[in-house]
């Protein structure tokens, strides 16, 4: 699977002491959110952030390490733009979990997670490789 990462996965020794497997397959940008500093970074609707592409077969781990299953991080699809794949997995922090530096409000009605896979799903976010 690819993933496109902004934060601390963008660094091969933390990827490796995560994931047995990886590769990073090129710079990219996110097109539609921008990296929000705090104890661990998110995102936030508009502007643009760079990144890497990690492809590794070892979702479930990341899953662990973004804190997942507690509520930290949501596994969100991306629609690729320009790469082989359909779709490309993003990490979109709680912004409340991860004490954001800035207010941030998704639009739409609900959990963060629905409102989050509202923005995506209105076309307002892509990945774009750098090649």
């Amino acid at each position: 699977m690819l993933v496109f990462v902004y934060g601390t996965l963008t660094d091969p020794e933390r990827v490796a002491s995560v994931v047995e497997t990886f590769e990073f397959v090129g710079d990219a940008t996110l097109v539609g959110l921008h990296r929000v500093d705090g104890r661990y970074p998110t995102l936030a609707p508009g502007g643009h952030t760079e990144g890497r592409l990690l492809e590794t077969p070892d979702v479930g781990a990341l899953d662990s390490y973004e804190g997942v299953e507690r509520g930290l991080y949501s596994r969100v699809p991306i629609p690729g733009d320009g790469t082989s794949e359909d779709e490309i997995a993003v990490y979109v922090g709680d912004p409340t979990k991860l004490d954001a530096t800035e207010s941030i409000s998704w639009p739409g009605d609900g959990p963060l997670e629905s409102r989050i896979y509202q923005y995506v799903e209105n076309g307002m976010v892509r990945v774009r490789t750098n090649d």
